[in-house]
């Protein structure tokens, strides 16, 4: 009888299975891409001879069409009612782009390259994020977005960290870039093996548009409210290739350029999950005001920086910005989506936030390119502190 009540006694929640195995695949596809990422700005510029504004124009259209493709994906993945064969689709695609950036010879093949990657990110993207919304426990669910983001930040560290070991070792961008294919390969292997999802029944109504209007009033205003908000801010955060192309410019050699990135993503790994944490214990919101607060400092500091150390502050400063920002956006829009369209609630928000990342990347290589770099990094400040004002005045 004694043995019945000690099982019955209340456990503490636990991060599911499914979230770590999420996880460790978001790490060793981010290790990949972050090795490849880390170099390519350096590499368009001084290689093959693109300018400031076709690194922004690149860039914008990549990450922009990640974004936009979340919103199909995310429908269907509702659909179906099964997300992991869209999960093995995306980082599949992923995977196969891989050997074309060592292979490219031009702005043009490092432009396909980046698309196709891009595809299988937005294939991916709303499904992942909408099986973990699926599998979390409401009580912690700040908690698995949280962690899953820091996996997938440890990657990012891990990535660029390679980067200048390997350039250090062969010095020779193009054969570094090899390199980049082994872990995704490995990420592919473990959805296969270590990802599991609930059994969900097919939608019984007939497939509609993702942004047919009726879906649309299927969603509440709190939701909208989470969707503009992400807008906004994303208006203000454009390409980290930026980040890498202003600590070329401080004296950082191309060999070197990748620690940046190692540093953005550190702070933003140990930020993450404690960010996530913290979110189920106080209001999202107020720490959502924190990394808008985090980015302005950080483009403010980067317009100034002069040296490496200075520049490097604004790093550190980016990377907790994200750490305080993408994890609560995702629990924010699981928090407000309807149960049955968390997949089209997630591709929604990121169809707006693409549009965002394509206007802002643009505008940054643009103002880079005609009038500074001070100036890209001066107006992200101006357009993050206008995000927090809107954020603060809607709340308060």
């Amino acid at each position: 009888m004694s043995s019945e009540c000690s099982n019955t006694k209340a456990e503490p929640v636990r991060i599911p299975r499914t979230i770590w195995a999420l996880g460790f695949v978001s790490l060793f596809m981010d290790l990949s891409s972050e090795l490849v990422h880390s170099l390519l700005p350096v590499f368009l510029v001084t290689t093959l001879g693109a300018s400031a504004l076709a690194v922004g124009v690149i860039e914008g259209i990549a990450e922009s069409t990640a974004m936009l493709v979340k919103i199909f994906s995310g429908a269907i993945s509702d659909f179906i009612g099964r997300r992991k064969g869209l999960l093995l689709l995306g980082y599949g695609l992923a995977a196969l782009t891989k050997p074309l950036f060592p292979l490219a010879y031009s702005v043009e093949v490092v432009f396909t390259a980046r698309f196709l990657d891009r595809i299988g990110k937005g294939i991916r993207g709303a499904p992942r994020d909408a099986l973990i919304a699926d599998v979390s426990p409401p009580e912690i669910r700040g908690a698995c977005f949280g962690l899953r983001q820091s996996m997938d930040t440890v990657g990012a560290v891990l990535g660029p960290a390679l980067a200048i070991v390997l350039m250090l070792w062969l010095a020779d961008i193009q054969l570094v870039l090899w390199f980049a294919v082994i872990p995704a390969a490995v990420a592919v292997v473990l959805i296969v093996t270590g990802v599991k999802e609930p059994t969900h029944l097919p939608s019984e109504h007939k497939f509609r548009s993702p942004i047919h209007w009726r879906v649309l009033h299927d969603f509440s205003s709190g939701y909208w409210w989470v969707v503009m908000t992400g807008g906004v801010f994303t208006l203000a955060r454009f390409s980290e290739a930026f980040l890498v192309l202003r600590a070329q410019q401080t004296g950082l050699s191309t060999t070197w350029t990748p620690l940046v990135m190692v540093v953005m993503a550190l702070f933003y790994t140990l930020s993450a999950y404690p960010a996530g944490w913290l979110s189920d214990r106080i209001s999202r919101t107020k720490l959502l005001c924190l990394g808008m607060g985090l980015l302005v400092m950080a483009d403010l500091v980067l317009a100034q920086s002069g040296s490496v150390i200075t520049m490097m502050l604004g790093v550190v400063l980016w990377g907790l910005h994200m750490g305080f920002s993408q994890g609560i956006l995702a629990s924010l829009v699981a928090d407000k989506a309807p149960t049955e369209l968390k997949g089209t609630a997630f591709g929604i928000f990121n169809l707006v936030s693409g549009i965002c990342m394509l206007i802002a990347s643009v505008l940054a290589g643009w103002l880079w390119q005609s009038i500074g770099s001070d100036s890209t990094f001066l107006t992200g400040a101006l357009l993050a502190a206008t995000a927090l004002f809107l954020l603060l005045f809607k709340k308060q």
